[in-house]
């Protein structure tokens, strides 16, 4: 894709010819006059430097032609124009053009999504962004501007006239598309746009596009700190956790091709139904030594939610809840009220408690009432390696770093490795983030027990 809306090679092939053309008219034009004004002086060496000089000018422009089909001018992942080639076209435009327009869209979770969801489905965002900013203009009868991909997340649009023209539809654009997402990827998008009454160089207008870029960001963070400053946080998540107001989701584990398990995610909302993410919010908790009383309560309610399912259903808390007296025994209580409903408690911990008789008997205890206890990144921290060798666990969760697409094939060793040592003591193996049947046959392969992913079953929201 060149523009938008017209064929590429179809561009190229017209480009070639723009080029080569008027030099072979230009030559047939010299020979045409030079053979009226004095044909009877001429000799047979004008005629055959002649031949010889329209051969050439014929080679000339089918060599231009080849040449220009292989200049790489777009990019195979996002069908936009290259960065070369991008700002070879934009100076030319701003040269051919009084006014002239450039604008800024960028994914600013490119990283986030590249490192969670894999390099394929961080292309594929690039690539449904870049239509969907296509379909947004067309929409707004603009045709046949050029598209190009700076770097990372970055893309830039070209069009003819001042900014003024398109300021609106591009605030309108980002209005449209604050919750946009990508096969249930959010996607975090900002804008910027500039025209030549700042500059008519190339270079001076994107320095210019990327700065101010930067201090809307820098304003909106601003204002997000003015609008949850830290006491207001923790105001928002007591009273979240008070009123129980969350988000639940949860996604279907399967063992071979039968769903054997839920896991269970939790996001905190304020009174006028922001979310309150888990960085944000576990900070928060652990501040206010809630963490034991909150883990009780996501427990409480996933039991309530999920009452009467024949699934196991896997709740993430902290190993410090487990080991509080007065939170195992209230846990201990909602078990005999739900004795139809099975759990497994996912633990991850940074630093290794080192009375691990006491922490045996606690999860022997548990195990006793039909609860299931898994380890979670096996592989990443140290203490994932530890309590694998000593705590009596039933399931070790293998650290997305190692299995997901972008790394599997370098690290499919380790994985290999982590299954073995795990299957030598009788504890089932998990991966999450399995986004294609090819990764799904490599971890059946392997002998990976359980399997997650978008791939096998989508993301779901409850909404209490």
């Amino acid at each position: 894709m060149l523009l938008p809306y017209i064929k590429e090679r179809e561009y190229r092939f017209k480009l070639a010819l723009r080029m080569g053309l008027p030099i072979f008219i230009l030559v047939l034009i010299l020979i045409s006059s030079t053979l009226i004004t004095t044909y009877e002086s001429l000799d047979a060496l004008f005629y055959i430097e002649s031949v010889l000089v329209l051969a050439f000018s014929v080679y000339f422009i089918f060599y231009i032609i080849h040449s220009s089909f292989d200049e790489q001018i777009t990019e195979y992942a996002t069908k936009t124009f290259t960065r070369e080639y991008l700002l070879k076209y934009i100076t030319q435009e701003i040269q051919k053009n009084k006014e002239y327009t450039l604008m800024l869209v960028s994914v600013d979770n490119l990283h986030d999504i590249n490192s969670r969801y894999g390099l394929k489905n961080g292309d594929k965002v690039l690539y449904e962004t870049v239509k969907k900013i296509g379909e947004y203009l067309k929409s707004k009868d603009i045709k046949n501007f050029p598209i190009g991909h700076i770097k990372g997340g970055d893309f830039i649009v070209g069009l003819k006239g001042n900014k003024n023209r398109y300021k609106s539809i591009l605030e309108l654009f980002c209005l449209k598309n604050e919750e946009f997402k990508v096969d249930d990827i959010e996607i975090k998008i900002s804008t910027a746009i500039t025209d030549t009454s700042f500059s008519k160089e190339t270079k001076y207008l994107l320095e210019n596009l990327f700065e101010l870029q930067e201090e809307k960001k820098n304003q909106q963070r601003v204002l997000n700190t003015q609008e949850i400053n830290p006491n207001e946080l923790e105001a928002s998540v007591i009273n979240a956790i008070k009123e129980k107001s969350f988000v639940v989701m949860h996604q279907d584990i399967f063992e071979a091709k039968k769903v054997i398990a839920k896991e269970c995610f939790f996001r905190l909302k304020t009174p006028d139904n922001k979310i309150i993410h888990l960085k944000n919010y576990i900070k928060v908790v652990n501040k206010l030594g809630l963490r034991s009383d909150f883990d009780l309560m996501l427990i409480e309610e996933a039991l309530s939610i999920f009452n009467g399912s024949k699934k196991t259903i896997t709740i993430s808390i902290s190993p410090t809840s487990l080991r509080n007296t007065l939170f195992l025994t209230s846990f201990k209580e909602l078990l005999r009220d739900n004795e139809k409903v099975s759990i497994m408690l996912m633990l991850n911990e940074s630093e290794y408690y080192p009375n691990i008789k006491k922490f045996n008997k606690i999860i022997k205890s548990l195990k006793e009432m039909g609860v299931l206890v898994a380890v979670d990144r096996l592989g990443s921290i140290h203490t994932s390696f530890l309590y694998l060798r000593d705590l009596d666990i039933d399931v070790v969760r293998l650290d997305s770093f190692y299995t997901k697409e972008l790394n599997f094939k370098q690290h499919q060793a380790i994985v290999d490795g982590l299954n073995l040592m795990a299957h030598t003591k009788g504890i089932k193996t998990w991966v999450k983030m399995v986004e294609n049947a090819t990764m799904q046959e490599e971890f059946k392969k392997m002998g990976i027990d359980y399997l997650q992913g978008k791939y096998l079953a989508p993301l779901q929201k409850f909404e209490k």
